[in-house]
C-alpha cells in the first residue's frame, strides 16, 4: 500500500493556480492548467539533470578505466552500468515532487506513484543485469574462469531477479503485500513448475556440469544423438553450442549431458599423444612359412636384419637341439611373413619421428575375420593437432601399404564384379 507523502515544497504547488484565477480562469480549468506547467517543469529538470548526471558518470568512469590495468571498469562501462545508475536521482526526485504535482488529483496521483514505484523496480534490474554483465564479461578473461558455465550461472541469478521484480511490480500495482502475494503465487506453483521445466532442468543440469568438470568451454566433444562433432562455444541455462569442425552449429539441450551419453576429448588433448587405432587386413591364403631364400632376402630390409640374424639362431639352435625333422616345415618352429612383417611394423613405426615413444606402441593381430587377419598399428602420435595427426598416420600407413608385397602378403580387397560391356556381332 502506498501512503500519501508530505509536500516537500507546498508553496509551490498552487504557484500556477493562483495566477490562472487572476486571470478569469475556471477552478477546473486552473486545476488542470496548474498540473500541467509543473508537470512539464518537472520533466524538464528530470531530463536535463538526468543528462548531466550521466554525462559526468559516463566520462569519469571512462577516464577512470583508462588509467587503471584491470578491464573490469571498462567492462562497467561497456554494459552501461553508469548509464542506468545515472537515472536513480531523476527518479528520486520524480518520486518525491510528484505529490506536489498532482495535488490536486489525489487518483491521479496515486497511479503515478504506483507507476514511478514499478519503474524502479525495472531500473533495479537494469542496473543488476547490467552488472552480472559485468562480471560475466570479466571472468570470463580469468584464466582459471575462462572454461566455466559463467552463462548459467548468470542467467539463473536473473532468472530470480526477474521473478521476485515482476512479483514486487504485480503486488504493487494490485495493492497487496509482497509477502501475501507469494503466497497466493504459491497456489499457482505447479503451472509454474510446468511453464518453467525446461529452465529448471538446465539449471539443475549446469549445477552438476559445473561440480563434476564434464564439459568446459574449448572442449571437444562428439554427441553422436545430435550430430556434433567441435568445440564447445557456450553453456547456458538451456543449451549447450558446439562449432562443429565443417564451421555449422549444433544446439544441444544442457540437461542432455547428463541424461545421454557423449563423447569428451579432454584427456586427449591434454595428454601427450594422440592415439593411432588402424589395421591392415591381410589375406590369410597369402600367409605361409619363411624359406632360407626369403630369409636372406628379407634381410637387405634395414631394420630386420638384426632381428632376423637373432631370430634365425635361435630358431636353428632350438631345431638342432630337438632334432626337429625340417623336411616338412609345420615341423619345429619357423619364420612365418607375416610374423616378419608384424616384427617390420612395429619396428617402422617406433622409428617414426612423429610417434611418441614414451607412450604404449605396437603391432598386433586381431581376430580373423571372413576378410582375412587385422594387423593392428596401436601407438600414438606425439603431435596432437588433428592436421598434422592425419598426416603423420597416413605417412604411416603409406609406407606400410607399399611394403606389403615385399612379405609376399596380399591385402584384402574386394572383388571387383563389374561387368564389361561387350559389342554385339552385327
Amino acid at each position: 500500500m502506498i501512503f500519501q507523502k508530505e509536500l516537500i515544497f507546498p508553496e509551490i504547488a498552487h504557484v500556477l493556480y493562483d495566477y490562472f484565477i487572476s486571470i478569469g480562469f475556471s477552478e477546473t480549468a486552473a486545476k488542470y492548467f496548474n498540473m500541467l506547467g509543473l508537470l512539464l517543469a518537472m520533466l524538464l529538470i528530470i531530463s536535463i539533470l538526468d543528462f548531466i548526471i550521466r554525462k559526468i558518470l559516463i566520462q569519469a568512469f571512462t577516464a577512470f578505466a583508462k588509467k587503471t590495468t584491470t578491464t573490469f571498469d571498462d567492462y562497467l562501462v561497456i554494459n552501461k552500468v553508469p548509464r542506468n545508475v545515472a537515472h536513480i536521482v531523476p527518479l528520486f526526485i520524480a518520486l518525491e515532487f510528484m505529490p506536489t504535482v498532482l495535488i490536486d488529483f489525489k487518483y491521479a496521483d496515486s497511479i503515478a506513484e504506483k507507476g514511478l514505484h514499478v519503474f524502479s523496480i525495472i531500473l533495479t534490474l537494469w542496473i543488476v543485469r547490467s552488472l552480472l554483465n559485468t562480471l560475466k564479461s570479466y571472468f570470463k578473461t580469468l584464466p582459471h574462469l575462462r572454461d566455466k558455465p559463467i552463462d548459467s550461472y548468470i542467467q539463473v541469478f536473473m532468472i530470480f531477479a526477474w521473478i521476485i521484480g515482476i512479483a514486487s511490480a504485480l503486488a504493487i500495482i494490485t495493492g497487496f503485500e509482497f509477502i501475501k502475494f507469494i503466497t497466493t503465487l504459491g497456489a499457482a506453483s505447479a503451472v509454474i513448475i510446468l511453464i518453467f521445466k525446461d529452465t529448471i532442468l538446465g539449471f539443475v543440469a549446469s549445477i552438476q556440469v559445473s561440480i563434476n568438470d564434464m564439459v568446459r568451454i574449448g572442449d571437444w566433444i562428439t554427441f553422436e544423438k545430435y550430430g556434433a562433432d567441435g568445440d564447445v562455444t557456450e553453456i547456458n541455462l538451456a543449451t549447450v553450442k558446439v562449432l562443429n569442425f565443417d564451421y555449422t552449429t549444433t544446439t544441444i539441450p544442457t540437461y542432455a549431458l547428463i541424461s545421454d551419453s557423449f563423447k569428451n576429448w579432454r584427456s586427449m588433448v591434454n595428454s601427450d599423444g594422440r592415439r593411432i587405432k588402424r589395421a591392415l587386413i591381410i589375406k590369410q591364403k597369402s600367409i605361409k612359412y619363411l624359406t632360407k631364400e626369403d630369409i636372406e632376402r628379407l634381410k637387405g630390409i634395414g631394420l630386420l636384419t638384426a632381428y632376423l640374424e637373432r631370430r634365425g639362431n635361435d630358431i636353428e639352435t632350438y631345431n638342432t637341439t630337438n632334432n626337429i625333422n625340417k623336411e616338412l616345415a609345420i615341423n619345429g618352429r619357423n619364420l612365418t611373413n607375416i610374423g616378419v612383417f608384424r616384427k617390420y611394423v612395429e619396428s617402422y613405426v617406433a622409428s617414426h619421428s612423429g610417434i611418441n615413444k614414451n607412450m604404449m606402441l605396437m603391432a598386433r593381430h586381431l581376430a580373423p575375420t571372413s576378410q582375412g587377419i587385422p594387423l593392428e598399428v596401436y601407438a600414438f602420435s606425439s603431435d596432437r593437432r588433428w592436421e598434422n595427426y592425419e598426416y603423420i598416420m597416413a605417412d604411416i600407413f603409406d609406407h606400410l601399404l607399399a611394403a606389403v608385397p615385399y612379405f609376399d602378403l596380399e591385402l584384402f580387397e574386394l572383388p571387383d564384379n563389374s561387368v564389361h560391356a561387350v559389342p554385339r556381332s552385327s
